[in-house]
């Protein structure tokens, strides 16, 4: 019988760890790119397009993402698309975080106060000049923090990843629990890579929130 070290158990899962990073960058930034577009159809003034945008984030937000796994990677196969498992975690992820950033960073960009539309309006602005002059940049400043603490969930949001075959930290974690029956050894090290990916985001969100203090400073 082969013995496995503490090290042989922490490289393989470290090894796994890359794609649960690569996984997590992949989704923040697609989602943030697709979020951002639907923030403008949100936000817009065409009723069909806030409505269009408005019922993808409540379908996204109001559905497991457990379920919109499923969907990616064996909704396809019905129609004889054969679908990576990592394409498809990445899809359902990228789809899944626009839904939550878009509505993050439309509570913000109405956390500015009406009377800096009114203001920019007043100087002869158009829409799109008021967006960028002078709302945008004031609700980039409040969407630090919460933007930074959803970025936690979406790092936790890979795990599910595993149960449509892709291999990240918490799959190697169970390989690798089946090849050295060491459960707790094992569970108990991804846990604490986890905590190690997770904990320093969870603190910068704080520490951005106390430092900006923006719900003071805007009203």
């Amino acid at each position: 019988m082969i013995e496995f070290t503490i090290w042989d158990i922490l490289r393989n899962l470290l090894l796994a760890t890359r794609w649960t990073i690569l996984l997590s960058l992949v989704s923040f930034a697609g989602g943030g790119a697709v979020g951002l577009c639907l923030l403008f159809l949100r936000i817009g003034k065409r009723k069909p397009l806030r409505l269009l945008a408005k019922y993808y984030i409540e379908l996204f937000q109001g559905t497991p993402l457990l379920m919109q796994l499923f969907i990616a990677f064996f909704g396809l196969g019905l129609f004889g698309i054969d679908v990576p498992a990592w394409l498809a975690a990445g899809l359902a992820l990228i789809l899944w975080t626009a839904a939550f950033l878009a509505e993050i960073w439309r509570g913000c960009v109405e956390a500015v106060a009406r009377g800096q539309w009114e203001a920019s309006a007043s100087l002869g602005m158009g829409w799109l000049q008021q967006l960028r002059y002078v709302v945008l940049p004031q609700a980039m400043r409040i969407a630090i923090p919460p933007t930074a603490g959803f970025s936690v969930q979406v790092i936790k949001g890979t795990a599910l990843t595993s149960i449509i075959g892709f291999v990240e930290l918490s799959k190697a974690g169970t390989i690798v629990t089946n090849a050295t029956f060491q459960p707790f050894t094992v569970y108990g090290l991804v846990a604490l890579i986890y905590f190690a990916l997770c904990w320093p985001l969870s603190k910068s969100s704080q520490i951005l929130e106390r430092k900006l203090n923006v719900a003071h400073r805007n009203h």
